[in-house]
C-alpha cells in the first residue's frame, strides 16, 4: 500500500468519522449516487455510509458512498408530470412577440426569438 492510499485508508471511521477509503478502493456493496442513477437507484433517505478521497486539482478531493441494499428504485413521473414538462419546454421554444413556436429554445438574452431579434438580417 502506498503512503498515498494509507492516508486515506480508515475503514472503521476512527479518523475521518465515517468510514474512509482510497480512490478504487472501496468494497462491494457501495456505490455513489451516479452509480445508484445509472442502475436505475437512489440513496432513497439513508445517511451517507462511507466515503472515497483521492488527491484532485485544489486539494483533497471526496466522494461519498451509499449502502446499495439500502437504495429505492428511482420514482418515474406521472402522465400528469410529463405532460407539464412538455408544456413547459414548449413555452421555452415560443416567441413571445411572433408567436411562432421554434426549433430551439428562445434565447434569454434576446427575449424572443433571432429572426425577430435580428429581422434586418432575416431579410437579405
Amino acid at each position: 500500500m502506498t503512503r498515498v492510499r494509507a492516508a486515506y485508508f480508515d475503514p472503521d471511521g476512527a479518523r475521518y468519522g465515517i468510514p474512509t477509503y482510497w480512490w478504487r478502493g472501496a468494497p462491494p456493496g457501495y456505490a455513489t449516487r451516479r452509480q445508484l442513477a445509472a442502475a436505475g437507484l437512489r440513496p432513497g433517505g439513508q445517511p451517507i455510509a462511507a466515503q472515497v478521497l483521492w488527491r484532485g486539482v485544489g486539494g483533497t478531493r471526496a466522494a461519498y458512498l451509499y449502502r446499495v441494499d439500502l437504495a429505492r428504485l428511482k420514482r418515474t413521473a406521472t402522465p400528469a408530470q410529463r405532460a407539464a414538462i412538455g408544456k413547459a419546454l414548449a413555452a421555452r421554444r415560443t416567441c413571445p412577440t411572433c408567436r411562432q413556436v421554434r426549433s430551439y429554445y428562445i434565447p434569454r438574452s434576446l427575449g424572443e426569438c433571432l429572426a425577430c431579434a435580428f429581422p434586418q438580417e432575416d431579410a437579405a
